[in-house]
Formats: C-alpha cells, sequence, structure tokens
C-alpha cells in the first residue's frame, strides 16, 4: 500500500444538492483551515437527489468556492469520477454515460468545466464497465494522464483481478496505470455473503488489500462511518448488519472510545487509517469535519486491533 501517511478525505457526494452553498463553504473552509487535503467528488453527484435527473451539482459547487477562495486550489487535491453519470435525466443506470474512451474524455471535460480547474489530481474510474474492453478504458485514462488532465488515475468499486488485469495493459501500453483503489470499507461488516442494497456499491475484500499491498497503491474507504449509525440511534444499520459480529465490535467500539476518551466515529476512522486507509467522510455540517479531523491524533495499539479483529 502507500507508503504515506493516511488522510482524512472530504466526501463531498451532498453538496449543492442536500448541502446548500453557504454550509459547503463553510465545511470546505473548515477543512482546509484544519490541514485537510483531498476533496473526493464525482461527476454523477447526486442525479438521485436533483431535480434536475442529472449529476454536476457538487463539482459545481465545489468550483464556485475555488472561485471565491483565492489560493484555495493551492491548498487542495481535487479528486473526481466518471463512469455514472446519466446522459439522459432520471434515467439510470439505463443512460450512464460509461466507460468507453468517448465517454471518459467527455465526461473530465465537463467535470473540468464544472470544477473551473484545468486538471484534476485523481481521476476514478467510478464502476466496472464491462460493455467496453478494458483495454479502451486503460488507454484513455493514460491519455489524460499523459495530456495533464489528471495527474493520476484509480478504480473505484472495482474487483482485484480487474484492476491488476488494467495495471498490466497499461504497463504494456506504456501509460500510466491505476494507482489507487476506492472501495466501501468499514469497522463493521455485513453478514458474510450477503449483497448491499446500495447500488453499485462494492465492499473491500482481503484480495484488494493484499493487491494493495504488494503493488503500493492508496486504497481509499467509504461509507467509512455508516451514515452515523456509530453515534445515531436515529440511523439504524441496514439488516445485513444485523449478526453477532456487529453487536460484538459495538462493545468493543464502546469500551475503546472510553478508555480513549475520544467519539467512537473517530476511534472508526484511527482504526482505517492505522491500516494505512484512507477514510472518506461525508459531512453536512461543520462539526462533524472538524471531528472527523480530530481522528488524526488518535492512536490505537497493536492491542486495541486485536480487540478488534477478535470481535470482527
Amino acid at each position: 500500500m502507500q507508503t504515506t501517511d493516511p488522510h482524512i478525505v472530504l466526501g463531498t457526494m451532498d453538496f449543492g444538492t442536500r448541502v446548500g452553498p453557504d454550509q459547503a463553504f463553510a465545511i470546505l473552509d473548515s477543512f482546509v483551515a484544519d490541514g485537510g487535503v483531498w476533496v473526493d467528488t464525482a461527476n454523477c453527484y447526486s442525479f438521485w437527489a436533483d431535480p434536475s435527473g442529472v449529476g454536476g451539482a457538487s463539482e459545481r459547487l465545489i468550483g464556485r468556492w475555488l472561485r471565491a477562495r483565492p489560493g484555495a486550489r493551492d491548498a487542495v487535491r481535487i479528486a473526481t469520477k466518471v463512469r455514472q453519470n446519466p446522459l439522459i435525466p432520471h434515467s439510470w443506470p439505463e443512460s450512464a454515460e460509461g466507460l468507453s474512451a468517448r465517454a471518459v474524455h467527455a465526461g473530465v471535460e465537463k467535470s473540468l468545466e464544472r470544477l473551473g480547474v484545468d486538471h484534476v489530481d485523481l481521476l476514478w474510474a467510478h464502476a466496472e464497465d464491462p460493455t467496453v474492453p478494458l483495454e479502451e478504458t486503460v488507454g484513455a485514462f493514460g491519455e489524460l494522464v499523459a495530456k495533464g488532465v489528471t495527474l493520476r488515475v484509480g478504480a473505484a468499486n472495482h474487483a482485484a483481478w480487474r484492476v491488476e488485469r488494467a495495471r498490466s495493459l497499461a504497463r504494456e501500453r506504456r501509460v500510466e496505470p491505476w494507482t489507487a483503489l476506492q472501495l466501501r470499507h468499514s469497522l463493521i461488516q455485513p453478514r458474510p455473503l450477503t449483497p448491499v442494497a446500495e447500488a453499485g456499491h462494492r465492499m473491500l475484500t482481503a484480495e484488494d488489500l493484499d493487491l494493495a499491498r504488494a503493488e503500493g497503491l492508496a486504497v481509499w474507504s467509504y461509507t467509512s462511518l455508516m451514515w452515523g449509525s456509530y453515534v445515531r440511534a436515529d440511523k439504524p444499520l441496514p439488516p445485513t448488519y444485523d449478526h453477532p459480529g456487529t453487536a460484538r465490535v459495538r462493545a468493543v467500539l464502546d469500551d475503546v472510545a472510553d478508555e480513549l476518551r475520544v467519539t467512537r466515529n473517530q476511534v472508526v476512522l484511527a482504526w482505517l487509517m492505522r491500516q494505512g486507509i484512507d477514510p472518506i467522510v461525508g459531512a453536512s455540517r461543520v462539526e462533524q469535519i472538524e471531528e472527523a479531523l480530530a481522528a488524526r491524533r488518535v492512536r490505537l495499539d497493536d492491542e486495541h486491533v486485536v480487540r478488534f479483529a477478535e470481535a470482527r
């Protein structure tokens, strides 16, 4: 896996839809003021919550913030994604743009326009597209790096074998390979072999971590805090998490949080970072991102890690 210290990544999925401009600006300002670096968005955010039926609201809002904050572009690194934006309003997944070379180039061009930047720091393939030859997608991403449109490329919600195959194709074509993975992961896990209800989500597996460690890839986790379910009684976990391991982990989590005098969310984030994972944290209030960034100072020792491993 990557050798640099893990970061707390600011997730901006709800910016421009459920989170309005004033609140989003305040969150971004607080994030940067406290040393936050990576901001994660996607060209499809959030078509399901936007009356227009298409994405782009999150990128547009980040673009407005960048224009309103001279010098902010130098303080943050921006990651965005292509693959899932509906080409026809309210028609997903039927009209999702996909990962053809044409779709990738067109998607990124529009992302840059919305963001008001000449490049992004990391471009993700948001999900697999089995209808397009992997060689074509790899070539398109490599071209964007060669042109300076993105500095790095990564794969979100891809199986480990497909990532490794893509990296092999990139080496053969002598283009930039995917060097980052983004998958769903948190301290608690669903019942084994049961699918999650959220369309398009792929869970982090042991094989993903093996690949990342062998190849020096960055790993980002989303749904890191389970929509607030660790701390909010009004945010119950989905039924697939109803198994004995969840209760055991919650008990250890409560004990460790009390011992360290920190919040349960901070323990979860510290646990992820202890593994070299960069957790993405969505925020709708400034206090939430402040709490998350404070997790960088939480130190779990080997004994804590063992207790969680035994509970899971």
